[in-house]
């Protein structure tokens, strides 16, 4: 029997982004560096190799995200429980309003997330290591 998506990624998207704060990139770009913000960058490792990263920003991928927020689990990670806003992002903006959306579920507050994440970023002028050269 073939399978019948009833909600699909669009709609999920569109219910993130009507509950999560979304930030422009030039606003993004203005919170980078202070103490009292962390830039969660969910994209996966191929993204980061392939494309930079964001100076100093977490990543976290979007896989081990409820895994790392949660303090009972054991992959837990410590910068999730500082009292500090929280602002996703990934390639385009997609992914990190599902996981901001996920993250102000399980009751990770303030979050945010970039819209049209890193390519808005990088578009804006925001600060971007380079990719490190691949060895071999």
């Amino acid at each position: 029997m073939p399978q019948t998506i009833t909600r699909g990624y669009k709609a999920m998207v569109d219910e993130a982004n009507a509950r999560v704060e979304t930030i422009p990139a030039a606003e993004a770009i203005g919170l980078h560096g202070r103490d009292d913000v962390v830039l969660v960058d969910i994209r996966d490792p191929r993204e980061l190799e392939r494309d930079g990263r964001v100076p100093g920003a977490f990543n976290c991928t979007r896989g081990m995200l409820e895994f790392w927020i949660d303090p009972d689990s054991p992959y837990h990670k410590p910068v999730f429980a500082a009292d500090k806003r929280f602002v996703f992002f990934c390639a385009g903006g997609m992914r990190s309003a599902l996981a901001a959306a996920t993250a102000q579920e399980m009751g990770l507050k303030p979050v945010a997330h970039i819209e049209g994440g890193f390519g808005a970023w990088k578009k804006a002028g925001g600060a971007v290591e380079a990719p490190a050269p691949r060895k071999g």
